[in-house]
């Protein structure tokens, strides 16, 4: 690991958010899930109001709507209406240039695809829980190696495919959900072009 010490307070945090966002983008929430949602505070600040946003969506809804609502918009018969990979939202395909880039640059992190795993890396989840890792520190890498991911992995589509959920006339839950990534996406956009 590159980081030497402690990791700072606040990469755990936008390491948080990471998760939160892979937690709920990888799989339906459970019911613990959306308990543990429904108690995030919040202020006014935009990501704040996001996060009360969140909570009450979360504590709004019971595990079995938001699992019939995560299924309709990511996997759906045939197809969800939403496709949370990043080739898709860059080249109107799947498995195309850029889930060929996300692999690359995952091998030179060390991150090995895990064997059960069917999910093409470029999924929105398994970028955003490699950014909770480079955060955190997990990876032998420094915060250039972060922007560096973030610019390539995240930054051409993330905050596109985040407006489309909060915008989608099918959800209520994942409106909320759509917020919280959109606002976070720009926000890390504008950190990363902050000088280091």
């Amino acid at each position: 690991m590159v980081n030497s010490g402690e990791v700072e307070e606040m990469d755990l945090l936008r390491a948080a958010e990471y998760g939160m966002l892979a937690v709920l983008l990888g799989a339906a929430p459970t019911a613990a899930v959306l308990r543990q949602i429904s108690g995030l505070k919040g202020d006014v600040s935009a990501l704040g109001l996001a996060h009360i946003d969140l909570a009450n969506a979360a504590a709004a809804i019971d595990e079995t709507t938001a699992g019939r609502e995560y299924f309709n918009l990511f996997i759906g018969v045939g197809r969800g209406e939403l496709l949370p990979y990043g080739s898709y939202y860059q080249t109107g395909f799947l498995h195309e240039r850029p889930l060929a880039r996300v692999r690359e640059d995952l091998a030179l992190l060390g991150v090995e695809r895990a064997g059960s795993t069917r999910e093409p890396e470029d999924h929105v989840a398994i970028l955003c829980e490699v950014m909770a890792g480079l955060a955190r520190g997990e990876f032998d890498a420094d915060l250039d190696a972060q922007a560096r991911f973030f610019e390539r992995h995240l930054a051409p589509w993330a905050a596109r495919f985040f407006a489309d959920l909060e915008t989608t006339q099918t959800a209520t839950f994942y409106k909320s959900v759509g917020r919280l990534g959109r606002t976070f996406m720009e926000l890390e956009s504008e950190a990363f072009t902050l000088p280091r």
